[in-house]
């Protein structure tokens, strides 16, 4: 979250997430794939950022995901009989633009930021073979909703090469479209880094972070209050190294290690019971400052 310095104020970065749900949870553990109508929700996040620095106090940013995604799910077939097919989309995502403040100390180890989600992403579901809308409103690339992030870090130095940080953001819905409204969520991570000189002009610093989600239910007419809501638990071991002056690269796998999903009593109540969850995230990111 920390900013990029750079010898203009202006930097560029570049991400890759990806996660593969596959697997379906009810409540706090796994349940039969047969109570989830969604079978699987493999994606890919590829998202380019801009960030400039106006001076040691204020840097403003913004970035644009676009989500590459492959949906399998239950459909009517022909005749209206039940199929499991597989619909890719790939389509621009939710835009942000954020304001952040750093002037608390000369070292920028502490920041404050506020940013705002813009309605850009796909919010419609294409139609597949037989002129369904297989997906669901909190499937799709975009919200439709205009959000409000507020959000914290801070850095510290526990003894020598040895650091730490902490972070957190709280994100709402301010206004909808379309009868869905996404569940309100707040995000922290606390982390661990050590930094090691690879000589060269090369450095690297490994890191090890626990990340946390609490995230509240969806509303309105095209949500599914029941399916949505979640908490989970993750531990993200990772590797940032700056390979120039002006490029650097970060990378860090995120495995679950506790998760409690919000479910229906059973199928039988809509149809579908459970939430798809992915038993590892992937995340690379390249920063470089003009």
């Amino acid at each position: 979250m920390m900013p990029v310095q750079s010898d203009s104020g202006l930097s560029a970065w570049f991400g890759i997430d990806h996660m593969d749900q596959n697997r379906n949870f009810e409540h706090g553990a796994p349940a039969p794939a047969a109570d989830n109508s969604d079978k699987r929700i493999a994606t890919d996040f590829y998202t380019f950022g801009l960030d400039y620095m106006v001076s040691r106090k204020w840097t403003i940013g913004a970035d644009l995901p676009l989500v590459q995604r492959r949906f399998t799910t239950t459909a009517a077939g022909a005749n209206g009989r039940a199929i499991i097919e597989t619909l890719p989309l790939t389509a621009l995502g939710d835009a942000q633009i954020q304001l952040l403040y750093t002037g608390f100390s000369a070292d920028m180890s502490t920041g404050l930021g506020f940013a705002v989600k813009l309605p850009t992403g796909r919010d419609s579901s294409p139609l597949d073979r037989y002129g369904n809308r297989p997906y669901d409103r909190d499937t799709l690339p975009g919200s439709g909703s205009t959000d409000l992030k507020l959000s914290g870090y801070h850095l510290g130095t526990i003894a020598g090469r040895l650091g730490w940080f902490a972070q957190a953001q709280y994100r709402f819905a301010v206004t909808t479209r379309g009868g869905y409204r996404p569940g309100n969520e707040a995000d922290g991570a606390l982390g661990l880094t050590y930094a090691l000189d690879a000589g060269h002009g090369l450095a690297v610093q490994p890191s090890l972070q626990l990340l946390g989600s609490l995230r509240g239910h969806d509303t309105g007419s095209a949500a599914d209050p029941l399916n949505s809501g979640y908490r989970r638990l993750l531990i993200a071991p990772g590797i940032g190294a700056r390979l120039t002056r002006k490029l650097s690269i970060y990378g860090d796998v995120e495995i679950p290690i506790a998760q409690f999903v919000e479910a229906a009593a059973s199928p039988a109540i809509e149809g579908t019971t459970g939430q798809l969850v992915a038993p590892v995230l992937f995340k690379l990111q390249l920063n470089y400052g003009f």
